[in-house]
């Protein structure tokens, strides 16, 4: 794919395979709650509620490229805007995350599921206005939820520590998963495509859970589906990160992205390594572990320089194309907003 950058962009020039001005980075969840202005704006109103209301997200996602000068904006929202959107009845529960009413256990569920087949027109709205404030030099990145963690909060009623309902269903009725993935994967496909017709101009597809599971099962139940997402997505750079998954990163690799995250448990030139063998070359993003944030210049860094290390090992012997700054997970919620600024001063120095 040959990818149009923006003058200057930094972040889709290293995707691009040329040489950025300076070391792209932005960070998962930086637009959140790490942020008093962020606070201040969500103030007595429901997350989800804020998802559908074109001006306060459009805000959000500004604040930290306002604050952080980061070199991209991630939309924000949440996973599961889409079901939602679709009319699934779903709430984001303070302290918990999201919420079904009625969780998807048979094959009437999944039949019943509804499927997103219009444009989400507040996120639409909502990227404009940010469009509007972004310079050339800076990226706007939409996102999704990967069929498989979607489907596991789906199974689950809610957040899971074991996933065990969501395995039972991909060992015990297989015809049921594959039905309930199949039911999914359009909505996620109409999601982004309305983010592209919008102005994004490049995306993630976030797998939270997909390092609960063995590389066979994730080939099996869940390559397939990511792979039809990214595929109809190929119009514009792709991202692929999971959390907890150095075990499949070579399976993963194979969904088609152009760049593959990296969590912090593996160093991003083992990472390459085992990404290449299979796929060939890719960029890397990451993978900064979150808590060196709370960790003090002098750790931050090191650890700041260890990372770009690695990644500039692995592309000088033909392992990686290119490297995006970013953490091994999101920012998390008590992280001082200053530590975050000065990691992207050091990042970019």
């Amino acid at each position: 794919m040959e990818i149009m950058t923006a003058k200057n962009a930094p972040l889709l020039d290293a995707i691009a395979g040329k040489t950025p001005s300076r070391t792209p980075v932005w960070f998962m969840r930086q637009a959140g709650r790490s942020l008093p202005e962020y606070r201040q704006v969500r103030e007595g109103i429901p997350m989800l509620d804020s998802c559908f209301m074109p001006e306060l997200l459009a805000e959000i996602t500004l604040q930290p490229v306002r604050r952080h000068d980061v070199d991209a904006a991630i939309l924000f929202s949440d996973i599961v805007v889409p079901l939602k959107a679709a009319g699934l009845d779903i709430d984001i529960v303070p302290g918990k995350g999201p919420v079904l009413a009625d969780p998807i256990r048979t094959a009437a569920d999944v039949a019943n599921l509804p499927i997103l087949d219009h444009e989400v027109t507040e996120v639409q709205e909502g990227i404009k206005i940010i469009n509007e404030e972004l310079t050339d030099q800076q990226t706007l990145i939409g996102f999704a939820g990967a069929p498989f963690t979607l489907a596991s909060y789906l199974i689950e009623g809610g957040p899971s520590k074991n996933h065990e309902k969501t395995k039972a269903m991909m060992h015990g009725e297989p015809e049921l998963w594959h039905a309930l993935m199949q039911r999914l994967t359009p909505t996620i496909i109409h999601w982004l495509r309305g983010q592209i017709n919008a102005g994004i101009e490049a995306m993630q597809l976030f797998d939270s859970w997909a390092g609960y599971l063995t590389e066979k099962d994730y080939r099996e139940f869940v390559l397939p589906y990511s792979t039809e997402i990214l595929e109809s997505v190929k119009d514009i750079p792709r991202i692929h990160f999971g959390v907890g998954t150095g075990e499949i990163l070579a399976a993963m690799g194979s969904a088609g992205s152009e760049v593959m995250g990296v969590d912090w448990r593996v160093p991003l030139d083992v990472a390459a390594e085992r990404i290449r063998r299979e796929n060939g070359a890719k960029v890397l993003q990451g993978n900064l572990d979150p808590a060196i944030l709370f960790a003090g210049t002098k750790a931050l860094t090191k650890e700041i320089q260890r990372i770009k290390d690695e990644a500039n090992r692995a592309i000088a012997v033909g392992d990686a194309t290119g490297h995006i700054f970013n953490l091994g997970h999101g920012v998390m919620p008590n992280t001082a907003p200053d530590a975050i600024t000065e990691a992207v001063s050091i990042i970019h120095s």
